[in-house]
């Protein structure tokens, strides 16, 4: 699907809902299924990552039901059922097979975990290594799925992660669950702290402190869980609302964890005008209401180190707001960005490139340096990448000239709303 977007001549104004947080639907149905009793799950994503991991987990023999096509009805004796093939389907879902992997690693039964073919080429050694000395006997096409699984009783370990990532660390912290004795993970910075909030909230025996958690042998307790807006997908809006020309918006119900809050910090650095209100929270997470107005001043700045785990997804629409920014923006340390759905830094950088962006590769980021006027008047392509094709989308907006999109339809992996809530802020 080829998506063509007009540069945007009036402001955005008005008022929307982001839809649910991704990588906290994920965990509500995993942590849900594997807990003992019956709860409800409401503001579930409708991303078709998220739906990979619950058919996933009825292909296991949990109850789980549609009250509608938002609120979920899980009941759980927390013991899962293997399916008569063995084998389970993570769609197109990283967090799914990554997560998924160290539930099953602990289970009287063997799995095999497939994806399709872009999820097929993102690396696993990073989740097999630490299973494996966890005692997990997992077999893999050199570090690729699928993944086949042979279920035994694990041992807890002490692990010095390699990267911040949210899905080692969560894992690591589920094969822990049914582990004899403690597991520890120590990661070099911070990464997303979603696993041990929902954990902590259903009663896990798990302690946080630093970059260092430590989980024991724990029972789930369901518990109902009302999930807030993603910030991930508020981050092109954000994006759009200041670099377009008098916009001046609010985005309602939006989950604010620190560690997941990078984008408003670096949008502060480079003199954004954001605001955040009403602050809550929602079953154990924080949340509130972010207002954004068009701010012709940006500033550039450079993002590195531990700013990096807070919002390494949101980096490809990063450099759209930096190309609008006085002075060089730099990003590094972000290597990992090269095992997403696409090299995300080469395929970033020759398709920004092609609107007008000055921007240059380097091994482990890019560097921006702005204030470009973007001419558009080019195809981009997407590579398969749904964070790159909404991106590209925001960019658009902004060009002189039309932009058409390639492969547009693979933001339905994470966000079908998307150009609905533009929409509704072009009005």
């Amino acid at each position: 699907m080829i998506k063509t977007v007009h540069k945007l001549n009036t402001p955005l104004k008005g008022e929307i809902t982001i839809p649910s947080d991704k990588s906290i639907s994920h965990r509500a149905v995993m942590f849900s299924s594997i807990a003992e009793g019956e709860c409800i799950i409401k503001n579930f994503s409708s991303g078709a990552d998220c739906h990979s991991t619950l058919n996933l987990f009825k292909s296991l023999g949990v109850n789980i039901q549609f009250i509608n096509d938002k609120t979920l009805k899980i009941k759980s004796n927390g013991i899962l059922k293997p399916a008569l093939n063995s084998t389970y389907s993570c769609g197109n879902s990283g967090t799914t097979m990554r997560l998924v992997s160290g539930i099953l690693a602990g289970q009287n039964f063997d799995s095999i975990l497939t994806g399709d073919e872009s999820l097929s080429k993102r690396p696993m050694k990073r989740i097999i290594e630490p299973l494996t000395l966890m005692g997990a006997v997992i077999s893999s096409v050199d570090g690729h799925a699928p993944l086949t699984i042979k279920g035994r009783k694990l041992k807890g370990i002490n692990y010095h992660s390699k990267l911040a990532s949210a899905q080692v660390k969560s894992c690591i912290l589920l094969a822990g669950l049914n582990a004899e004795g403690e597991t520890t993970v120590i990661e070099p910075s911070l990464s997303r702290n979603h696993t041990e909030l929902m954990l902590e909230y259903l009663g896990a025996d798990i302690k946080a402190e630093n970059n260092k958690v430590t989980i024991k042998p724990s029972k789930l307790t369901a518990k109902d869980i009302d999930i807030a807006g993603d910030i991930s997908s508020a981050s092109f809006f954000i994006t759009a609302g200041l670099i377009v020309k008098g916009s001046d918006f609010t985005i309602k119900n939006t989950g604010l964890n620190p560690t997941r809050t990078g984008i408003i910090d670096v949008v502060k650095r480079m003199g954004g005008n954001i605001e955040i209100l009403n602050p809550q929270t929602i079953s154990g997470e924080e949340a509130g209401d972010i207002r954004v107005r068009y701010t012709e001043n940006l500033k550039a700045c450079t993002i590195e180190g531990d700013d990096i785990p807070r919002l390494i997804d949101e980096l490809p629409v990063i450099a759209v707001l930096a190309s609008q920014a006085e002075g060089e923006t730099i990003v590094k340390d972000a290597g990992d960005l090269r095992n997403k759905e696409s090299d995300r830094i080469k395929c970033l950088v020759k398709e920004l490139s092609k609107i007008g962006v000055n921007i240059e590769e380097r091994e482990d980021g890019f560097v921006i340096r702005g204030k470009s006027e973007l001419n558009g008047g080019c195809e981009t392509e997407s590579y398969h990448d749904h964070r790159l094709a909404m991106s590209f989308y925001t960019a658009g907006l902004i060009c002189k000239r039309e932009i058409a999109i390639n492969g547009f339809e693979w933001t339905k992996i994470s966000f079908p709303e998307f150009e609905e809530l533009f929409s509704k802020l072009k009005k």
